[in-house]
């Protein structure tokens, strides 16, 4: 290939670029606003659970057990109310997640050594918010009777049972547990694709709508040259997107990668290539930029958001749509931001996701070289 047929479709590629400012912009704009969206708007943690009791045993014990359930960083008690239809309502209407019912003679059913029942009510609507707070409350309760019991044989003068089997939870990898930590990382996958396969999803098609192609397929110029001086701009400016994206995710919210930058970059490179050969091999294959921009984003952006383990597990998914994951090249790539930028892994645990990248890139780019070579550059 020569270098200055390459350099001279590249100036025509960022002319245009220049004149149409506005796509200049949008390449720009919106990854800024989906860290911003992304960091501070979307979170999968469960905390200040909005809680409201019933207390009809109006003791010392049933508020204490209130006490301890609005100390929790989970629960945040926002309404002690009268009667448990108006818990109901705020169920109803969405002002509680959880109603806590205490009945009457709670106390004294506990202190007489008899079983003490508690009703607790919990908005199903979201069942994996519920499920997380199902979990939360449950645990709350079993520590609570752990102090009882502990009150108990204290006041009997009898030491404190110790149970046969003691767990001792240790976190790998994100030990704040804290879900920024890993959908950060994951919004640059998204952000590649829509800036390097959404943009040049329309790079070609455009020279056949305003009728330039014919008068590209006369020029000495190999399709080769024509691909690579029409994904080189996009290039640079994809790769200064995902540059951003990690001085904001560890300036705003203080993440950093634990293993090493030029291996995240090296494999951005890679990820890039392929988001640029699959744009342009849809606008090849399109012709219309409309088409291609409606096809760029059925095939990208929404596969690098729900099916690349992501934000929903594919563990979770159906077999048949587990396979489907396994071309969505998102899918790799997250794999390695969640090794560099969690578990500190490196090319040794890592080099079977570059491969595959490595390996679409190469089959994306000689489909769109073949189908290129086939309109007669």
């Amino acid at each position: 290939m020569n270098p200055r047929k390459i350099k001279a479709v590249m100036d025509k590629e960022i002319y245009h670029l220049l004149r149409d400012y506005r796509s200049l912009y949008l390449a720009f704009a919106i990854p800024l606003i989906l860290i911003l969206l992304f960091g501070y708007a979307l979170s999968l943690d469960v905390d200040n659970i909005e809680t409201v009791v019933v207390d009809y045993d109006g003791t010392d014990l049933s508020r204490d057990f209130i006490d301890h359930l609005d100390a929790s960083s989970y629960f945040h008690v926002r309404a002690y109310l009268p009667s448990d239809a108006l818990a109901n309502r705020y169920l109803d209407r969405g002002l509680a997640m959880v109603a806590v019912v205490i009945p009457p003679h709670w106390t004294k059913d506990l202190r007489a050594d008899r079983t003490a029942p508690l009703q607790i009510l919990l908005d199903g609507s979201d069942p994996n918010f519920s499920n997380i707070a199902r979990g939360y409350i449950n645990s709350f309760v079993e520590m609570y009777n752990q102090k009882l019991l502990a009150d108990f044989l204290n006041r009997q003068g009898m030491d404190t049972i110790k149970p046969p089997l003691e767990g001792r939870v240790r976190v790998w990898f994100n030990e704040d547990l804290e879900s920024r930590n890993f959908i950060i990382p994951g919004i640059i996958a998204v952000i590649i694709m829509i800036v390097g396969a959404i943009l040049t999803s329309l790079v070609i098609a455009r020279e056949y709508e305003n009728g330039t192609m014919e008068t590209l397929k006369s020029l000495p110029l190999s399709a080769g040259e024509l691909l690579a001086g029409k994904a080189i701009p996009y290039f640079f400016i994809t790769l200064v997107n995902v540059l951003i994206a990690v001085l904001m995710g560890q300036v705003l919210f203080g993440i950093v990668m634990k293993s090493s930058f030029w291996l995240m970059i090296g494999a951005s490179v890679v990820y890039i290539l392929v988001a640029l050969m699959l744009g342009l091999l849809i606008s090849i294959v399109t012709k219309s930029q409309l088409v291609a921009n409606q096809m760029a984003i059925l095939i990208t952006f929404l596969p690098s958001m729900l099916l690349s383990n992501f934000v929903f597990p594919v563990s979770n998914m159906p077999p048949a749509l587990q396979l489907v994951t396994k071309i969505v090249p998102a899918t790799y790539y997250i794999d390695i931001l969640s090794g560099i930028y969690l578990k500190n892994l490196g090319m040794a645990h890592l080099w079977p996701n570059f491969a595959v990248l490595f390996t679409m890139a190469a089959l994306l780019g000689f489909l769109s070289f073949t189908l290129l070579k086939r309109e007669g550059l």
